[in-house]
């Protein structure tokens, strides 16, 4: 039997009505195999990064007990994407989407391999998963970053609007 790790999990969504396919999946991810749903963060309206020339999203970040490992926790992931109807190869990089899931962080792990980097690149330096995970985690370390709360000081947060809560 595996031991159980905590993961943080990234939403986020602007096709639709994405606060609703959000609580939908976040029940999908409490519904995943050795897995179990801990705490999600209310949701925020915040605007595109990347490719900013449409509409806002809507985020949160989950934290999960799972006995997945990573690597099969990142193809759950996917797979409940596609459900949401999100294919990523026909996705434009930070375009549009449906659903958005993100492996955030795996426990306290440091994965680089194809397609699978613990924890998220860009995690750091992005207002839209800190201030959701500061709400659920404000102690949590992102290795090699330091402190969520340290992060979340670090960046400019005042376009992460609340909209209520996730559940």
């Amino acid at each position: 039997m595996a031991i159980p790790v905590t993961a943080a999990i990234g939403l986020g969504g602007n096709i639709g009505d994405a606060a609703a396919t959000l609580r939908e999946a976040l029940q999908a991810l409490d519904a995943l195999p050795r897995t179990r749903l801990l705490r999600a963060s209310s949701l925020y309206r915040t605007p595109a990064w990347g490719n900013t020339e449409q509409d806002d999203f809507t985020n949160a970040v989950a934290l999960l007990q799972t006995e997945l490992d990573a690597r099969a926790l990142l193809d759950a992931l996917l797979e409940v994407e596609l459900r949401f109807g999100r294919n990523r190869a026909a996705s434009p990089p930070w375009g549009p989407r449906t659903l958005d899931l993100d492996l955030l962080l795996y426990g306290d792990a440091v994965i680089d391999e194809p397609g699978l980097r613990v924890p998220h690149p860009h995690l750091h330096e992005r207002a839209f998963v800190l201030v959701p995970l500061a709400q659920v985690a404000p102690g949590l370390r992102v290795p090699g970053h330091g402190p969520v709360s340290t992060l979340l000081d670090a960046v400019d947060a005042h376009d992460c609007v609340p909209l209520g809560a996730a559940a």
